[in-house]
């Protein structure tokens, strides 16, 4: 069954606490490394923060019973309020240092996490992501490292925090008032561990809420996305009443889960304060008796109010140590991905020979599917040669294999007679320009989207590569010039415009082998005659490789091969395959021109 879109709690959020999923978590502490006198200086003052706010309740004890009359190291009233007050004030400086330096380390860290995990995912292959969604890669840097630094910068203080007043806590009553502290000890956890067990079973419930919601909002986005399909089916009192069925299981579920948490918040009442009369009870006859004093009740009751506090704290610090381990988990998975081979062989000189060699290839997400067989071809220095053949014949597969996007199963891909597994990768694709058929430029400006093929490029290189494109004469028009934003993949940008920027970004980076996915077939008469002179001027002495799908752009080049499923099945010039009236080639012109 496919997994419901918008559940509350995806089933990988949590983790259980065990030695191997704290080991996961623990794989992220080496980013804190380079700041671990901060951290450990953080935890310091973590200690002395809690340690001195614990001596809060044995002064304000003590200031009852001097009220009292019963006497202290300091006598009166007044001095033991100002000694209360510097208390507080030493505990602030305290947290503050706490504060500030955990929000340095985490923030620092966070940033290397985001880094590191940038910098792994550009460097992936193309079949890492060909098996992952580009919403679930953004998840992982961005929400999952956000979870990770909730982690460091609170959670994992608050642990230390809760533990140290709960233990320390626990310890001053056990040393102080210990006939009071063994009733409360003999009472409090039973009500804790049953509260527990409940709640437990109403986030089950709240949970299946969450799901019950989300399989309804599912039923709302399909209908939403496939509106012209409903309306055209008369769908749309189906719709409802689908819907409807899917609300009503939603309030089934929800007043449901209203009626145990209305049993579960009355039982709490009822019995936590309940446990707070029997200890307030007990204590007030140990007062009675003489076994202890007010001042001493009051200490205890503010202390049991720190401790009860720690145990609460913990529960809400127990789930989040359980996302960010799953949240550690998923960001070290990419951390630990094998990026693309960065060692190879590099060249002075670089020629521009292609030779495909018996070359078989199936993509990895379909292995069983082999999209090109036993291939071989080659490509001359600067030779221009065409791919043409139907959609899904293996035309941009071989640009993909080319440039080493995906490893070959079967033959050789030589680049200037070496295999182009032996080459650099940067070598290799920094020699080789592509101008694809559908441009998505980035959301800066001209000057960036033709600059980013040589970032160190001047003002006259880049305009000169404008001219070249043809792209100057629109480019100048605009006010801003090279600075004007093209938008969200250039979209302010005419289709003609965008594709002259692509060819004068592949001018400027001056390639050796040149990749043309039929930049012209979607244009307009005239923006196809202005890319068609730039792409002229683009191809003057380079290895060209053009994947055809108008063959009238394609009478010109030296060699064409037709390509028909995932082999070649005829090469030769564009009249000599013409001429061949019963071939594949001649009967593809045909079916062309016929429409």
């Amino acid at each position: 069954m496919a997994k419901k879109r918008g559940s509350a709690l995806d089933p990988e959020e949590k983790r259980k606490l065990n030695k191997q999923n704290l080991g996961k978590l623990g794989g992220i502490f080496r980013f804190l490394l380079p700041y671990k006198w901060a951290f450990f200086s953080g935890l310091v003052f973590l200690l002395f923060s809690s340690l001195t706010l614990l001596t809060f309740p044995y002064v304000a004890g003590k200031l009852i019973d001097t009220a009292q009359g019963t006497g202290w190291i300091v006598g009166d009233v007044n001095s033991i309020a100002w000694i209360l007050i510097g208390i507080l004030a030493v505990q602030s400086i305290f947290s503050f240092f706490r504060v500030w330096l955990f929000a340095l380390v985490s923030e620092r860290s966070m940033r290397d996490i985001r880094l590191a995990v940038y910098s792994k995912l550009v460097r992936l292959p193309m079949s890492f992501f060909d098996k992952r969604r580009t919403g679930e890669l953004i998840s992982r840097i961005t929400s999952d490292v956000s979870q990770l630094q909730d982690t460091f910068s609170t959670t994992l203080a608050e642990l230390f925090r809760q533990v140290v007043t709960l233990v320390a806590g626990i310890g001053f009553l056990l040393y102080n008032t210990p006939k009071l502290t063994l009733f409360m000890l003999g009472t409090f956890p039973v009500l804790v561990l049953i509260a527990m067990v409940f709640g437990r079973f109403i986030r089950n419930l709240s949970k299946k809420t969450q799901d019950e919601l989300a399989a309804a909002n599912v039923i709302v986005e399909e209908t939403l996305q496939s509106i012209s399909t409903v309306k055209s089916f008369v769908g749309e009192a189906y719709e409802s009443a689908r819907y409807g069925k899917g609300l009503h299981s939603v309030v089934g579920v929800a007043l449901t889960t209203a009626k145990y948490r209305g049993a579960f918040i009355s039982f709490i009442i009822f019995a936590l304060f309940g446990g707070i009369v029997a200890v307030m009870w007990y204590g007030a006859s140990l007062v009675a008796e003489g076994s202890m004093s007010v001042g001493e009740l009051v200490s205890f009751v503010l202390y049991t109010t720190f401790i009860g506090g720690s145990i609460a704290g913990l529960g809400d610090i127990y789930s989040q140590v359980q996302k960010a381990i799953g949240s550690s988990e998923r960001v070290l998975e990419i951390l630990d991905e094998e990026a693309e081979s960065a060692s190879g062989t590099q060249a002075d000189k670089f020629l521009g020979k292609i030779e495909f060699d018996q070359v078989g290839f199936s993509y990895p997400t379909r292995p069983e599917v082999e999209v090109l067989k036993q291939v071989s071809f080659q490509i001359q220095p600067g030779e221009k040669v065409a791919l043409a053949g139907h959609s899904g014949a293996g035309k941009s597969t071989v640009i993909q294999l080319l440039l080493r996007f995906y490893e070959t199963q079967k033959g050789n891909i030589l680049v200037d007679g070496r295999d182009v597994k032996d080459w650099d990768l940067r070598a290799l694709r920094s020699k080789v320009g592509i101008v694809p058929q559908e441009v998505l430029l980035f959301g800066g400006s001209i000057r960036e989207n033709i600059a980013y093929a040589k970032p160190d490029a001047t003002e006259e290189e880049i305009i000169l590569a404008a001219k070249k494109a043809n792209a100057w004469q629109f480019i100048s028009q605009f006010p801003e010039g090279l600075d004007t934003l093209v938008g969200e993949r250039g979209v302010k940008l005419s289709g003609g415009q965008r594709q002259r920027v692509a060819i004068a970004r592949a001018i400027l980076k001056d390639p050796a082998i040149l990749i043309l996915d039929e930049a012209t077939s979607s244009l307009d008469a005239e923006s196809e005659s202005l890319v068609q002179q730039a792409l002229d001027e683009l191809m003057k002495g380079r290895t060209t490789l053009i994947i055809a799908h108008r063959l009238a752009t394609i009478r010109k080049v030296d060699r064409i091969y037709a390509l028909s499923d995932g082999r070649i099945v005829e090469q030769g010039s564009h009249k000599e395959l013409v001429e061949n009236e019963g071939g594949f080639y001649a009967n593809l012109v045909r079916l062309q021109f016929a429409d």
